[in-house]
């Protein structure tokens, strides 16, 4: 009922990372006792790759008010699921506001990340890092989430 009215999504955004075929991936338990795998990302490594947006109808316009990208790291507790609590923060803008008539792709890179804690889900609380891409719009925004899992630096022995 809401597209019809249209105010339903008119594009479907997606996230590529550059390295995504190579990267390492970890199981991660989902709230509902799933797993799936997610890339490892590791303190100081380079996140990059592009957002791709596809329209659902070509050659109609969607207008917005910009496009961005975040990097966050963020803690969840459960039992306060209102409240975030944001320790990483970086983004980028990928468009300025204007009209999408075709569907499109954007480069990102965020250099050097600092990832300063290991990602965990646990019974109460959730730390994850993630990349967020918003299509700002003046009803509603178009929002689209992949996780990029952090895990401590290791310090090998030296010989």
């Amino acid at each position: 009922m809401v597209s019809w009215l249209g105010y339903g999504n008119s594009a479907t955004v997606s996230i590529v990372l550059d390295d995504e075929e190579t990267r390492t991936k970890v199981p991660v338990l989902l709230e509902d006792d799933g797993k799936e795998y997610q890339h490892l990302f590791y303190d100081g490594d380079n996140v990059s790759g592009k957002c791709v947006i596809k329209l659902k109808q070509e050659g109609k316009k969607l207008e917005h008010q910009g496009i961005k990208i975040e990097f966050l790291g963020q803690i969840e507790i459960y039992y306060d699921r209102g409240n975030h609590y944001e320790f990483v923060k970086l983004d980028k803008d990928l468009a300025r506001p204007g009209d999408l008539t075709e569907s499109c792709s954007f480069p990102f890179e965020f250099l050097k990340v600092v990832k300063q804690y290991e990602s965990y889900t646990g019974r109460n609380v959730r730390l994850r890092y993630f990349l967020r891409v918003t299509i700002s719009r003046r009803l509603v925004d178009i929002i689209h989430e992949k996780r990029a899992d952090g895990a401590p630096t290791v310090e090998l022995p030296r010989d």
